[in-house]
């Protein structure tokens, strides 16, 4: 069993492992333990009662940041016609048709979200191995999927702090919700906005009580946990 070193465990013992704190505590004792040189990321931890086993249990989709996520987006998008000049106009990283699919096919990975005209979805299918294993895949259900004249505001969305979000094999949710230099403040509106798609995003399959609990963490840092009653109840009863 592998043991923390002296950083770690100091800084653990500023959290209560017998509290659930609040989204406000959560961030003040969060960015207490990000003392790493550098800017650590902020992550948020649900797990669920949903069975990814079951196709109604399924849990996905996008949440937009308030205040970004910090980090740089690269953005490609695959287009044709006046999908090109639009998407140039919009200041995209890559833009591109066949000769894009190809260098992507090719290993090609340098960029951080991908977006698509319905037209070029039958030329970009081609890419689901390379794409899909890698969370990069166009589709309509994280917006990324768009109509020419929507190709701007998807852009414009993906480069504010468009963050997705999905459940994986052991029914648990991980998404990046800021940075430790980000205020108490915007990373409490943050992990509001994602905790309120999740809710949102509950399959009608789900039954009982969806959040099972929740934790808030930086990279190098321990885990905080937050007050899933408190939190479900907040969201739930704004919807």
């Amino acid at each position: 069993m592998s043991k923390h070193g002296k950083r770690y465990n100091s800084i653990s013992s500023l959290i209560d492992r017998e509290a659930e704190y609040k989204i406000d505590e959560a961030v003040v004792k969060v960015k207490e333990t990000a003392t790493s040189k550098f800017d650590e990321s902020i992550e948020l931890h649900i797990r669920t009662s949903a069975d990814p086993r079951h196709a109604d249990q399924q849990v996905r989709g996008v949440a937009s940041l308030p205040n970004g996520s910090g980090k740089t987006v690269k953005i490609v998008v695959f287009a044709q016609g006046e999908g090109i000049s639009i998407a140039q106009s919009a200041g995209v990283d890559y833009i591109g048709d066949d000769d894009l699919i190809k260098k992507i096919d090719g290993g090609w990975a340098e960029f951080d979200v991908s977006i698509a005209t319905p037209d070029m979805m039958g030329k970009v299918s081609k890419l689901g191995k390379v794409l899909g294993r890698k969370g990069l895949m166009p589709n309509p259900k994280t917006g990324t999927v768009v109509n020419t004249e929507d190709i701007e505001k998807a852009v414009i969305e993906a480069r504010k702090g468009r963050v997705e979000f999905k459940l994986d094999k052991t029914s648990i949710i991980h998404v990046v919700v800021g940075k430790a230099s980000f205020g108490e403040d915007q990373l409490a509106e943050n992990i509001s906005a994602v905790v309120d798609n999740i809710v949102r995003s509950r399959p009608s399959g789900v039954k009982g009580q969806f959040m099972q609990s929740a934790y808030l963490t930086s990279t190098m840092g321990p885990s905080v946990p937050l007050n899933v009653a408190a939190l479900s109840e907040m969201k739930e009863n704004e919807l």
